[in-house]
């Protein structure tokens, strides 16, 4: 780091848990975000100016007008413009020295498979079940820790899957496939109240930076949010040895 950068991060370097060396590994991180809409925001937003040395922001939408009540990396001037590429410029203007890569098309087969490896934590921004079951099982074969968050309503989750870890779970474990497809889960029906996504989404970043400099212990088992009462609640998940995606061990070198 020169002196600038220390002075840029000089907060956290002052942190005992952090220090030089977790800011030199934050540096040296790469990070994918896949979504960045109301949870990618933050996200985004977070991980550059923490400095996150890179960035991948991954969305195939397009910013809409409803969007702008709660993904705050958009502004007016970005309606019609993809979604990753609107991120990049804002978490871009936040921090010139993070390297930012979009991906404007929609991962999947293996595409999916090459970014998520080339990654060192991947963020699940998503709201759809098909996208977080394939995103789990790409962080599954390549042996990448997964943030995971959601937003609906007035509700919020937060759960890290480590895959490095025998004992954790995958998203599978949590929520088994069940041929429901994205049906129960859908924002434009059942709405979202805005700071949510910026709470959750503020969360994913944390994880995601203490997994990266190797502060803390990275959050265990499924967190839910009640924004109505201003409560959490805190939920073991045992690994399902039936699980579809992690039932058999997987061996990380």
């Amino acid at each position: 780091m020169n002196d600038r950068d220390l002075l840029r991060y000089s907060r956290q370097i002052m942190l005992e848990a952090i220090d030089i060396e977790g800011q030199e590994r934050l540096l040296a991180g790469h990070a994918l975000v896949v979504g960045a809409g109301g949870l990618g925001s933050p996200v985004a937003l977070y991980l550059a100016a923490a400095g996150v040395g890179r960035l991948t922001l991954a969305d195939a939408d397009e910013v809409e007008l409803s969007n702008l009540q709660r993904q705050i990396a958009h502004g007016e001037a970005d309606l019609g413009r993809n979604k990753a590429e609107s991120a990049r410029e804002a978490a871009q203007a936040l921090n010139p020295g993070c390297r930012i890569e979009t991906c404007t098309t929609h991962l999947e087969g293996e595409s999916m498979a090459t970014a998520v490896a080339a990654a060192d934590v991947v963020l699940d921004c998503t709201d759809r079940f098909s996208s977080r079951y394939a995103i789990n099982a790409a962080c599954h074969a390549a042996g990448v820790p997964l943030v995971s968050g959601a937003a609906i309503r007035f509700s919020g989750q937060l759960a890290v899957f480590d895959p490095r870890d025998p004992d954790c779970p995958c998203y599978a474990c949590l929520y088994p496939p069940d041929g429901q497809g994205d049906a129960a889960l859908s924002c434009a029906e059942s709405g979202v109240v805005a700071p949510l996504v910026g709470l959750i989404g503020s969360f994913q970043a944390l994880e995601a930076i203490k997994l990266l400099s190797g502060a803390g212990t990275p959050h265990r088992g499924l967190s839910t949010f009640d924004g109505l009462s201003g409560e959490w609640r805190r939920f073991g998940v045992p690994r399902d040895p039936a699980c579809v995606t992690c039932g058999n061990p997987v061996t990380v070198s």
